[in-house]
């Protein structure tokens, strides 16, 4: 046998592996931020596709997840294709969603009762693969569901994202638990950018990197999302998170 034969079966050998353990989602590459400083610390260059990622509110948007839900809708939205987005409370608010970059017309709600129902809806859209980003809100994520997304989302190189989102601030301490996401990332509201003039500045957001597998943690102070879905990397100053409610995501 010659040896280039034996390399093409070798090659032929490796593919089919990698498609009997799912691992195709791998070779899908990332979304990057487009920050430099951000994506040096994720591996590929940005949020991996074929992979779950978990964001929740820090500070005063712990439970409302207000500024959490934004950060999200801008990564769905530097994404390509329909955005399918699993809720139990309808109450997202949809023109602050447009102004993070995600337009109404590509998002498709799917609510449900209970987080099992959310589960399970982003279990079908990550499996069904034609999303450019499945997103759930979720109060819990245990190891084995976010187990079953993550494989989901791996199988097709979907993208799947979670906002964590609690009822009462003592539930939030779920976060700490371990689970199978790629990333996690905590999103606490800063003072607004200041303006050389009366008005309100763009929103400023403290943005802590707190897992992230074959990377290292980190916190950025980023500028809000822009109507591209894009944030920018602030200099750091020694504002401490807002502790004024804000709830520009969610509907009153």
């Amino acid at each position: 046998m010659t040896h280039a034969r034996t390399s093409r079966l070798i090659d032929d050998l490796r593919d089919r592996i990698a498609h009997l353990e799912g691992n195709a989602g791998r070779r899908a590459g990332a979304l990057p931020f487009g920050v430099g400083q951000i994506d040096q610390h994720l591996p590929g260059g940005g949020l991996a596709f074929g992979a779950l990622h978990e964001v929740a509110g820090g500070g005063s948007g712990t439970v409302d997840g207000a500024a959490a839900a934004l950060f999200t809708a801008g990564i769905a939205a530097r994404s390509k294709g329909k955005v399918l987005w699993c809720l139990t409370r309808p109450d997202l608010f949809a023109p602050a969603v447009a102004q993070a970059g995600l337009h109404p017309d590509r998002v498709i709600y799917c609510e449900g009762d209970k987080d099992e129902d959310v589960l399970a809806s982003m279990e079908e859209g990550l499996a069904f693969g034609g999303f450019g980003a499945v997103v759930g809100e979720l109060v819990r994520l245990p190891m084995t569901a976010s187990r079953r997304l993550h494989l989901a989302a791996e199988k097709t190189g979907s993208l799947g994202l979670v906002v964590r989102r609690w009822r009462r601030q003592t539930e939030a301490s779920d976060y700490g638990n371990p689970t199978a996401s790629t990333t996690r990332w905590r999103i606490s509201v800063l003072p607004s950018e200041p303006l050389p003039v009366a008005g309100v500045g763009r929103a400023r957001w403290l943005a802590e990197l707190m897992k992230v597998k074959a990377g290292e943690c980190a916190e950025f102070e980023i500028g809000a999302c822009d109507a591209q879905g894009r944030v920018c990397l602030l200099p750091l100053s020694r504002d401490g998170p807002n502790t004024s409610s804000w709830r520009g995501s969610r509907a009153s």
